[in-house]
């Protein structure tokens, strides 16, 4: 091993000191970490941290929330937020869903290190997270009183709309390409899928 790498190596050792160990992390550690561009999330006193989004992931983030942020815009409805950002469900529970809409009504959940549960939140799912998506954190946005939850599907180009109802998110719609996908708290929002999965 050359000299550099071993350096390299014993100063990386040092960094990871000064750190919490995996299910010891506090909020205050998490949200003391520096600013990054990366996705990292808090669960359990553990840092998540997903794989780096793809290139067809961003674009259909970008082209949705396009979309979203032009209508909550024009509506004066609220705002709209995009990962990496905090969004804190529970005590101890961090998350950064791609795509986040805070009603005005709700303004008072957003600071500028975090978000408050919002009211709707959009997951675009890839082969590394479509299991959380779809399973953990379905359960866990369910659990902290998300109004709405989309999972978007760049694959197969579906988009699903689920609804909380009575705690249990349902599903509301399921929309493919060449048809208008819908949400239920932004009731007039209609999103052509065609625009999405380009």
């Amino acid at each position: 091993m050359s000299q550099t790498l071993q350096k390299a190596k014993r100063q990386t050792i040092e960094i990871a000191r000064l750190f919490p160990l995996q299910g010891e992390w506090t909020e205050s550690d998490y949200l003391d970490l520096p600013e990054t561009n990366h996705y990292i999330e808090l669960s359990e006193g553990r840092l998540e941290i997903p794989e780096m989004p793809g290139t067809t992931h961003q674009k259909v983030v970008f082209r949705l929330a396009k979309i979203i942020d032009g209508y909550v815009s024009e509506k004066a409805l609220g705002e709209i937020g995009v990962a990496p950002l905090p969004v804190r469900l529970w005590e101890g529970k961090f998350r950064e869903p791609d795509i986040i809409f805070m009603s005005s009504s709700h303004a008072d959940r957003i600071t500028e290190s975090m978000w408050g549960i919002p009211d709707l939140v959009v997951e675009v799912i890839s082969k590394s997270t479509a299991q959380t998506d779809r399973e953990r954190k379905f359960l866990e946005y369910a659990k902290a009183g998300i109004s709405e939850y989309w999972i978007v599907d760049p694959i197969r180009k579906i988009i699903d709309v689920y609804i909380l109802n009575n705690g249990i998110y349902e599903l509301s719609g399921r929309w493919g390409t060449d048809e208008i996908a819908k949400s239920a708290i932004l009731s007039e929002l209609d999103v052509d899928t065609n625009r999405i999965f380009i």
